[in-house]
C-alpha cells in the first residue's frame, strides 16, 4: 500500500485536483437543475443548452473585445443575464402556457433544446472554437505545476454555491422559494407571488448553468453540441443527491467529480461514466429519494 502511494502519489494528487475542479463546476451546473425541479417540479431537458450558451457567449465576448481578460469579465456579467432573460421568456411564453404540467414541460424543454441548438449552429457555426483564458499562471507543487486558472474556476464556483445557499437561507426571495417548494397552494394563500418565483427560479437555474459555461470554456473550448455531457452528469448528480436538495447536489457532485478524476487518471474515462450510471441505479433501488431527498413509495 505504502509502496503504491509512494510510486503513484503525484498522479493521485493530480487526480484529486482535477476531480475537485470538476466537482465544483458540476455542482454549479447541477444546482440550477436541482432548484428548478425542487421549486417548480419540472425537469428542464434544455439545461445543458443553457450551459452551452454561456460558453458560446463567452467566445463572442472574447471575439468582440479581442482581449482575454475583458472578454472574460464581459461574459462573466452578460452571459448569465442574457441566458437568465431567455429562461424568463421561456417560462412566460412556454411553460406557463402549459401550466407547468410535468409531462408537457419535458416535451416543451426538448423543443427548447433543439431551438437553442439550431440557432447556435446558425450564428456560431459547427466549428469547435477555443477561448483564451484571461490569464496564465501555475501553482507549483512538489511534483508538478498546476493551472492557476483551474483553481480560480474551483474558487469562483465555490463562491457562487455559497451565494446561492445564502440566497436560499437568508433572503426574502429564498424564503418564498422554500415556501413554494414545500406547498404552493399554502404559499399562494399567504400572498407569495408564485408565478414570479417560478420565473426567478428558472432564470437563476439558467444563469448558474451559463456561468459554469463561461468558467469552463477556456479549459475545454466551445461548440454547439457541448451541452449533452453536462446535462447527463447533472441528472446523475441530482438523482444521487436528491431532487431539490442543495446539500445533496453538492455532496453528489463531489462523489462524481472526485471519482471521475481518479478513475480517468488511473484507468479509462468511460469507466468513470459507467460506474456513475451504476451508482444511480443503486440509489434508485436502495434510496429512491436520493441521499438527502425524501424517499418515495
Amino acid at each position: 500500500m505504502f509502496t503504491w502511494l509512494n510510486d503513484n502519489g503525484p498522479l493521485l494528487f493530480l487526480a484529486l485536483l482535477d476531480g475537485t475542479v470538476t466537482a465544483f463546476v458540476l455542482a454549479l451546473i447541477a444546482l440550477g437543475l436541482s432548484l428548478v425541479f425542487g421549486v417548480m417540479r419540472i425537469v428542464n431537458v434544455a439545461h445543458g443548452e443553457l450551459f452551452m450558451l454561456g460558453a458560446v457567449l463567452s467566445w463572442f465576448a472574447f471575439d468582440l473585445t479581442n482581449d482575454p481578460l475583458w472578454g472574460f469579465l464581459t461574459a462573466l456579467v452578460l452571459a448569465p443575464m442574457i441566458v437568465g432573460s431567455i429562461a424568463i421568456f421561456s417560462d412566460r411564453f412556454i411553460l406557463r402556457k402549459i401550466s407547468y404540467h410535468p409531462e408537457s414541460t419535458i416535451v416543451a424543454t426538448i423543443g427548447l433544446l433543439y431551438v437553442i441548438q439550431q440557432l447556435t449552429l446558425m450564428f456560431f457555426g459547427p466549428e469547435v472554437r477555443p477561448v483564451e483564458a484571461p490569464f496564465y499562471f501555475r501553482i507549483q507543487f512538489p511534483w508538478f505545476g498546476y493551472s492557476g486558472y483551474k483553481l480560480l474556476v474551483a474558487g469562483m464556483s465555490a463562491l457562487c454555491l455559497s451565494g446561492v445557499w445564502l440566497l436560499m437561507k437568508r433572503s426574502k426571495l429564498g424564503l418564498y422559494m422554500r415556501a413554494t417548494q414545500q406547498d404552493i397552494e399554502i404559499a399562494k394563500t399567504f400572498g407569495v407571488p408564485t408565478q414570479k418565483i417560478y420565473a426567478s427560479v428558472f432564470a437563476l437555474g439558467g444563469g448558474l448553468a451559463a456561468l459554469a459555461g463561461v468558467l469552463v470554456v477556456p479549459i475545454r473550448q466551445a461548440d454547439h453540441l457541448m451541452g449533452l455531457e453536462p446535462l447527463l452528469l447533472s441528472f446523475i448528480v441530482v438523482i444521487i443527491g436528491g431532487l431539490g436538495s442543495i446539500r445533496g447536489t453538492i455532496v453528489a457532485a463531489f462523489i462524481i467529480g472526485i471519482s471521475d478524476g481518479i478513475i480517468s487518471v488511473f484507468y479509462e474515462p468511460t469507466l468513470a461514466k459507467m460506474l456513475a450510471t451504476l451508482l444511480v441505479a443503486m440509489v434508485l433501488v436502495l434510496k429512491p429519494g436520493g441521499l438527502y431527498g425524501e424517499d418515495q413509495a
